[in-house]
């Protein structure tokens, strides 16, 4: 089970940090990520982590949006600085487990302007 918490609303140029509570150790996961999905659009991928910390960030994210860990507290942050009128989304944690994902309920982000 994947909890996120962490968005609300935010001006531009704001920053936020989102959290995402595993039940389990997040190292046991293969790999862990943030998605958002803004209005009318698709699901995308913002930032991805393997068990090994290496990461992807989508190009519209990076050096703005940054992925962490916590293994003491079996929880993972995404760091979001410099935010954007487009940032706006319900983001979306999830983790590949065996075969499995697992996506938690998500957390509304709007950024104003």
């Amino acid at each position: 089970q994947l909890v996120e918490s962490g968005g609300g609303l935010v001006q531009t140029g704001g920053s936020l940090t989102l959290s995402c509570a595993a039940s389990r150790s997040i190292f046991s996961f293969s790999a862990m990520g943030w998605y958002r999905q803004a209005p009318g659009k698709e699901r995308e991928l913002v930032v991805t982590i393997t068990s090994g910390s290496t990461t992807q960030y989508a190009d519209s994210v990076k050096g703005r949006f940054t992925i962490s860990r916590d293994a003491a507290k079996n929880t993972m942050f995404l760091q979001m600085n410099g935010l954007k009128p487009e940032d706006t989304a319900v983001y979306y944690c999830r983790g590949d487990y065996v075969l499995s994902q697992y996506w938690g309920q998500g957390t509304q982000v709007t950024v104003s302007s």
